[in-house]
């Protein structure tokens, strides 16, 4: 009985993992208990270790180990561009196209009206102190293209303009190798309007 109640523990907590099904959570539990005890013990001190060391860059609110994150850290990077993302896993994204080499500032999240979340409760103040202090030549707003990234977009170009720092949006439009005729009407009217010579 205490066996099938420590699985049933151990499923219960899987399933509160986000994008884990009980069906995704019996298979990770099942995987788990066929490991040998090391393979389990490493998981879990991977977890712990996470949870102990892992904070927020006093900079730019990256996931960090030290006072500032690598990039942060980083001499290779350009302090004059700075890339806004709403969350810590926007960044590595970015980084995997290996074509952007400023800096980042993670707000926390994105401006939602209808779920309370106003400019208080984002990094905004932060951001604004880092364009006043820091020499910034360019500040790039990379959050999400649904409604919530837009509003917090267009409310930060409507701070930072007037203090004569460009403001810029990534593209947005089509995949490659996708067909127009599946493209939705937003996708394709942001690819036509973001068009460039050939």
């Amino acid at each position: 009985m205490q066996a099938a109640s420590s699985i049933q523990k151990l499923l219960d907590e899987l399933e509160r993992l986000p994008g884990i099904g009980p069906k995704s959570a019996q298979r990770i539990a099942y995987w788990i208990l066929n490991a040998d005890k090391a393979t389990a013990l490493r998981l879990s001190q991977a977890i712990a270790e996470v949870k102990e060391q892992v904070r927020f860059c006093s900079r730019c609110y990256n996931y960090a180990q030290d006072d500032l994150c690598d990039i942060c850290k980083s001499p290779r990077r350009d302090a004059g561009i700075i890339c806004v993302v709403s969350e810590p896993r926007d960044i590595p994204p970015i980084e995997r196209t290996a074509v952007f080499q400023g800096l980042y500032h993670v707000l926390g999240g994105a401006l939602s009206p209808l779920e309370g979340i106003g400019p208080d409760d984002l990094r905004i103040r932060e951001l604004m102190g880092r364009l006043a202090s820091e020499d910034v030549r360019e500040v790039v707003i990379a959050t999400n293209p649904n409604v919530e990234g837009e509003t917090t977009a267009t409310y930060l170009a409507r701070l930072i303009k007037p203090l004569g720092i460009p403001v810029t949006r990534p593209a947005s439009g089509l995949p490659v190798g996708g067909d127009l005729e599946f493209a939705d009407e937003v996708t394709l009217g942001r690819a036509l309007e973001g068009r460039r010579p050939l």
